[in-house]
């Protein structure tokens, strides 16, 4: 009866959830208004359709009951009550690895195509390991912090003694289980910042010098800019955004870590900012473009089916009329970083291609940081740098 509880819950939510919204506004919203359910109920519920939308674009034509089965099978790596009522035989083998899985799931669905789950798959760049990237699908994301210098062992004891399992990622970085309560377990919440493992890895590339001039031109709220403070407090940081709210969020995360010294724009940057920024030159320039966001949906899954791929020359567009609106203000020889968290190819390898060749910057490197090999977003991340300007003298053999 309970298993078939649950199956009418995820109906419902599947038949009210409206194609333009994601799960993590909807299900709060949801729950409120069923407030006779219980948090096993809720986290139940969850736990299906969010599984369910880890399917992406495969079995399109089966029932959203099949579809869920055959979700729940591959989405768990322990048996639960709901598959064993349902899916006794498959509840059996819940353990095998995800290879195994996927023929038994082939051989009674003989349509179903692993390419499927993500329909996108060919816009993917080129260095991405395609099956394993899909696969990667299946399996819920890690939750991911960046330790303060000097809090490392506080944070350590907190986890420890609430007894949440924990790994060091080398470099301040922590990895924990998705949904791990923090602001229930930590009075000081400034001891650390919620960040993705890649999303922290990208600060390799930034490399700051001490009273350098940087701009974080697409700041959010400031994630990079924390990364880039941490590698080098002494700079001149601007940090810039179209959204006025979330450069509140910023405000506040700054003042917790003690950054106060920062000056903050509104900027539309598809615009020409020119008469705001006409007097700066920068030493650095971090550009986190906004972008499909494609590299994430393991953690919105529901994004997959609903994105739609002209999209991706959308933001490829919108992508480069930022870039070109950026560049003038980096100053000879200084780096550019651009940062993505799409795992499409017009985003990111694309994109460099056009500022190397349209407007003259030399790439230094680049990468896509592989999130899909540890339970992370998978990002894109290059340093290029304006050309040096020419000699203008001659050298005379000695």
């Amino acid at each position: 009866m309970k298993a078939l509880n649950q199956l009418k819950t995820f109906q419902r939510i599947l038949a009210e959830f409206p194609a333009d919204v994601q799960l993590s506004k909807f299900l709060p919203g949801f729950f409120r208004q069923n407030k006779q359910m219980g948090s096993t109920d809720r986290r139940v519920a969850s736990r299906l359709v969010y599984n369910y939308f880890r399917l992406g674009g495969a079995l399109p034509n089966a029932p959203a009951e099949d579809r869920l089965m055959v979700a729940e099978f591959l989405c768990n790596a322990q048996t639960n009550s709901f598959l064993q009522h349902f899916k006794p035989e498959w509840a059996a083998c819940v353990g095998f690895n995800v290879d195994d899985k996927l023929e038994m799931v082939k051989s009674t669905y003989p349509d179903f195509e692993l390419t499927d789950v993500y329909p996108q798959h060919a816009q993917l760049s080129g260095s991405i390991n395609k099956q394993e990237f899909l696969k990667s699908f299946f399996i819920q994301p890690d939750l991911f912090i960046r330790v303060r210098k000097g809090f490392e062992q506080q944070v350590k004891t907190v986890l420890s003694q609430a007894d949440v399992s924990f790994k060091d990622e080398g470099a301040n970085c922590l990895s924990l289980p998705n949904g791990t309560k923090l602001e229930t377990l930590f009075a000081n919440q400034h001891w650390f910042e919620v960040q993705d493992y890649s999303s922290q890895q990208t600060a390799q590339y930034f490399r700051p010098q001490k009273w350098e001039n940087w701009w974080d031109a697409c700041a959010a709220s400031g994630g990079k800019s924390l990364l880039l403070h941490e590698q080098e407090p002494n700079l001149k940081l601007v940090v810039s955004d179209i959204r006025e709210n979330i450069l509140a969020n910023l405000d506040e995360r700054f003042r917790q870590v003690g950054l106060l010294k920062y000056q903050k724009k509104i900027l539309d940057l598809t615009q020409n900012p020119d008469f705001i920024m006409h007097d700066y030159a920068f030493d650095g320039i971090i550009l986190d473009a906004p972008c499909t966001g494609s590299g994430t949906w393991g953690r919105t899954p529901e994004l997959i089916s609903q994105f739609n791929g002209h999209r991706i020359e959308f933001f490829q567009r919108l992508q480069q009329s930022i870039i070109r609106n950026v560049v003038k203000y980096l100053k000879p020889g200084k780096p550019l970083i651009y940062i993505t968290c799409s795992a499409f190819k017009a985003e990111n390898e694309d994109n460099v291609n056009f500022m190397v060749t349209e407007l003259g910057l030399q790439l230094e490197e680049m990468q896509v940081l592989k999130g899909y090999e540890r339970k992370a977003d998978t990002m894109f991340v290059a340093r290029l740098s304006a050309n040096p300007p020419a000699p203008t003298g001659v050298l005379l053999p000695e």
